[in-house]
């Protein structure tokens, strides 16, 4: 059997006198050691993809984390220099690719920029440095090295009946949320999966999506190798591929 694909989209970097397009290290670790699939990193090209063929050829999507935040002028927004820096780019290149990959019921997974595009992309706006709005958390996570930063601190509650409630339980788990940014107004076809003591939204859902379909602002691949519910959710994610792909797979053998 082959091994299922996943789309990664890039973020367009400049370092070393080029521009790269790249995606973190631990998000393609936890898809291959964790889902058991076989990441594809998606250039930040924007609309020179051809992203119906892509979704062809996928039996996934994942949209990682970033140091960039989607541009606001994609949700009425202040584009002001305090709320970036931003990443064009990706945004021409991720934002389509998630409202196609619903569309198209191919399994999604969004991590924390990821489901802030996941958010944006299906009609929602972003709340912008949360750190600063009266009664909510600074989400920013403690100094010190990665370890520290992406340590496990923050609970979150899982809402019943949800589709992380079945990967999970219903109640309380504890995760590594960093961010600055978070889900404001949630887009129509959206669904809170999870909040954080102070009422942010830590998941969302897309309501009756034919495959999996779920943002998380916590960031499951720092510890997907030690920690269980952080390997829990890439395992019910890449049991999702493997399901699109077993369906695509009786699709192909159909046309042929």
């Amino acid at each position: 059997m082959n091994q299922p694909l996943v789309a990664v989209p890039a973020d367009k970097r400049f370092f070393d006198r080029y521009d790269w397009h790249a995606t973190p290290h631990q998000y393609l670790e936890a898809l291959v050691a964790a889902a058991g699939v076989l990441p594809v990193v998606v250039p930040a090209m924007g609309d020179r993809i051809d992203l119906d063929g892509l979704l062809a050829s996928v039996d996934g999507v994942m949209v990682t984390g970033s140091k960039s935040n989607v541009h606001p002028s994609h949700y009425g927004g202040d584009a002001s220099e305090k709320n970036g820096p931003y990443d064009l780019d990706r945004d021409a290149t991720a934002l389509p690719l998630i409202r196609k990959a619903v569309e198209r019921g191919v399994p999604l997974l969004a991590i924390c920029r990821g489901i802030q595009e996941m958010n944006v992309a299906l009609g929602g706006t972003l709340a912008t440095e949360v750190q600063d709005i009266a009664g909510r958390m600074d989400h920013r996570g403690p100094d010190g090295d990665h370890d520290t930063r992406f340590s496990i601190r923050q609970p979150v509650r899982i809402a019943e009946g949800s589709c992380l409630a079945g990967v999970f339980g219903a109640g309380e788990i504890m995760v590594n949320s960093v961010h600055r940014q978070a889900v404001d107004r949630l887009g129509p076809r959206l669904i809170v999966e999870a909040v954080a003591p102070d009422g942010t939204v830590e998941a969302i859902s897309v309501k009756d999506a034919p495959a999996f379909a779920v943002g998380v602002q916590w960031h499951p691949e720092y510890w997907a190798s030690t920690d269980e519910n952080s390997a829990k959710i890439f395992r019910a994610f890449g049991d999702a591929v493997r399901a699109q792909s077993t369906r695509r797979g009786s699709y192909s053998s159909a046309a042929e």
